[in-house]
């Protein structure tokens, strides 16, 4: 910082000023200093900062595995977010069970100024573990609501039904879904129930019977459990003219069983999928997909996480539930 100072010809405040990116600092000022932070290659010292402000400026993303796309590409949305702010990411795997994830909240992830924490097993029931985390924490998924926590989520009812409506305005009358949870039981708020919620849902305004034979549950979202869960759609004998796959890599399964049985998509069976992967643009035919606002999660999670890390213990703002934006992606797989 010194050597930087003394090059564009300013105190070592106002080459922190800069880095900072504090207001109160002239636009020349501001430009000489950057240019001196080029030239030099100089990089802040986050240790030293951080021992300064207490902070490391680096906030952690717990995830539930990394082997699903959606939350590779979560992931990367967050770190843009963060570095946009001047942030580094740690990233964690919490998925493995109840318990791993128990011991994720309680403990945050290392070296981290807050968390932000997409969990799968852990439920509403658990709720009373948040009264007891002493760090900034932006919960992110389906599974637990009313928290002292700020919230961020995505609309896994509205987009599912969303997509059975454009399968019914494409005139699929015998619509699929491969997805749903292997314990089906009421009041559960997992994203499988939910998806599965809309599509039934959609089925009834639309006039369209709501045949049990139809759904086809499946765990995990891996493409192998798409193609197997298709595989026996197609044995059963069932009739179907559509398939709502709760998730893009289940999609991409299901569109690999038909190809092996010949079924041609989309004109004897459209495809849509959920989460609007990078790889479904690149899949024959390419994947109609509802995007759920991937960007915007990200987006609205980093930025309340850290307004709550600045805010700290002064916070006393009550906690906040944002829904992101959704649409449908239409592309080949469903005749677009």
């Amino acid at each position: 910082m010194h050597d930087v100072a003394q090059r564009a010809g300013v105190s070592n405040k106002t080459v922190s000023n800069v880095v900072n990116d504090h207001p109160h600092v002239r636009p020349e000022t501001r430009a000489r200093v950057q240019q001196a932070i080029a030239d030099l290659g100089y990089r802040p010292n986050l240790s030293a900062r951080g021992l300064r402000s207490g902070r490391t400026g680096v906030i952690g993303l717990a995830v539930p595995q990394l082997r699903q796309p959606y939350f590779a590409e979560l992931a990367d949305a967050v770190i843009a977010a963060a570095e946009r702010r001047g942030l580094g990411v740690i990233i964690g795997q919490a998925g493995a069970d109840r318990a791993h994830e128990m011991d994720v909240l309680a403990n945050g992830l290392r070296q981290t100024d807050g968390m932000l924490f997409s969990p799968e097993h852990l439920g509403t029931e658990d709720r009373g573990l948040l009264d007891d985390v002493t760090y900034p924490l932006v919960l992110l998924g389906e599974r637990i609501f009313g928290g002292p926590n700020d919230h961020v989520t995505m609309h896994n009812v509205e987009g599912a039904r969303a997509a059975v409506e454009h399968l019914a305005a494409l005139g699929r009358r015998r619509i699929a879904v491969v997805g749903a949870h292997p314990d089906q039981r009421t009041g559960q708020m997992r994203p499988s129930d939910l998806r599965v919620r809309g599509y039934r849902e959609a089925l009834a305004v639309a006039g369209l019977p709501e045949d049990r034979r139809l759904e086809r549950a499946v765990a995990p979202w891996h493409p192998i459990n798409g193609v197997e869960a298709t595989r026996e759609l197609l044995a059963s004998g069932v009739e179907f003219d559509a398939i709502l796959a709760l998730n893009d890599s289940l999609a991409i399964g299901v569109l690999r069983a038909l190809a092996e049985a010949g079924r041609r998509v989309p004109d004897d069976v459209a495809v849509i999928g959920f989460d609007n992967i990078a790889d479904g643009r690149f899949t024959t035919p390419s994947l109609t997909s509802v995007d759920p606002g991937r960007e915007e999660i990200a987006e609205t999670a980093v930025a309340m996480l850290v307004e709550r890390i600045e805010e700290g213990s002064r916070a006393l703002r009550p906690p906040r539930l944002h829904k992101a934006a959704f649409r449908i992606v239409t592309r080949e797989s469903t005749g677009e």
